[in-house]
């Protein structure tokens, strides 16, 4: 009797933000095939919707909690949250950037493959992270040219 492994997907994990199991690849099939492209659109897609909800919130919530503290510590700590909430949103809008111009890769038949050598990125990888354009060889060492670089 086979063992079924069971997969850790905690509340933030993609997959679970899409509702989706991890994708069981049958025995030959073809990489990003339309089956594979599906499974990653719908978990682009609701990873986008959710980011988009999250920037609507913030909206709001700066509205609701714009206040005139006589104080000037409470109008600083204030001003300080707004920065942080400010800086989240324009990294989240970045990553929707990204999450868009992924979506027109798998539109066009492109995804899944490593933009510097060419070579499958990794079922795996691509569900931990489907904006991922690099293979972890390639990534790692455009990380160790950058850390370089920056030293």
């Amino acid at each position: 009797m086979k063992k079924e492994q069971k997969v850790n997907t905690s509340s933030l994990s993609l997959l679970s933000i899409a509702g989706l199991e991890p994708y069981k690849e049958a025995k030959n099939e073809e990489y990003m095939n339309p089956k594979q492209l599906k499974h990653f659109k719908l978990i682009l897609e609701a990873w986008l919707t959710q980011l988009q909800g999250e920037m609507g919130k913030t909206v709001t919530h700066m509205q609701d909690e714009a206040a005139n503290f006589p104080d000037p510590a409470d109008r600083a700590t204030q001003e300080e949250e707004f920065s942080l909430e400010l800086r989240a949103r324009d990294r989240e809008r970045r990553l929707i950037k990204k999450i868009e111009k992924t979506l027109k890769k798998i539109e066009s038949d492109d995804f899944g493959y490593c933009e510097s050598c060419g070579v499958e990125i990794g079922i795996r990888r691509l569900e931990a992270r489907p904006t991922a354009d690099l293979c972890i060889d390639c990534k790692t060492l455009a990380e160790l040219r950058e850390k370089q670089m920056g030293m």
